[in-house]
């Protein structure tokens, strides 16, 4: 198959948005990602996908932290604005938590020290040992088919 029927197929999973945060020599880094997912409850690990390309893996390489941040629906822009895509500089008030910058009035902001990482073809997966939490109420942005959308109310089981 070529690459861009398997980059189509994978945009049929739904996915949150988040954006990941690092500090390095002072200044607060971030990047848009979707390749975010829960490993463990004990102990408590998640874990996310860094191109090879992204100016991101080597801050995460050398700092050994990061944050993940799940932004809400009223958060597009700053989705947006770490993927490149406002290219107007725009100044991001952080708040910080052990040290690391997290993204204000997120859903839930996830404080990480990296547990272990694993090449795997153009990305680094990043295994990431949680030593923080912060939560907010909203709802979630998503991304379907390479387009930001909201998730409807929840089905009841």
């Amino acid at each position: 198959m070529d690459d861009r029927t398997f980059r189509n197929t994978m945009g049929k999973f739904a996915t949150g948005v988040t954006v990941i945060t690092t500090v390095m020599d002072g200044e607060a880094h971030g990047m848009t990602a979707n390749a975010f997912m829960s490993v463990s409850l004990d102990p408590k690990l998640v874990l996310i996908s860094i191109g090879e390309k992204a100016k991101m893996l080597d801050k995460i390489n050398t700092t050994g932290k990061f944050t993940v941040n799940i932004l809400s629906e009223e958060q597009k822009d700053l989705s947006m604005h770490f993927a490149g895509q406002i290219k107007e500089e725009r100044a991001i008030d952080f708040d910080w938590v052990n040290e690391l910058p997290i993204i204000k009035n997120a859903l839930a902001s996830i404080v990480c020290n990296v547990h272990s990482k694993q090449i795997a073809g153009d990305h680094t997966l990043f295994i990431g040992e949680v030593t923080d939490i912060v939560m907010n109420d909203g709802a979630p942005l998503a991304f379907f088919e390479g387009k930001y959308s909201k998730v409807s109310q929840p089905i009841s089981l």
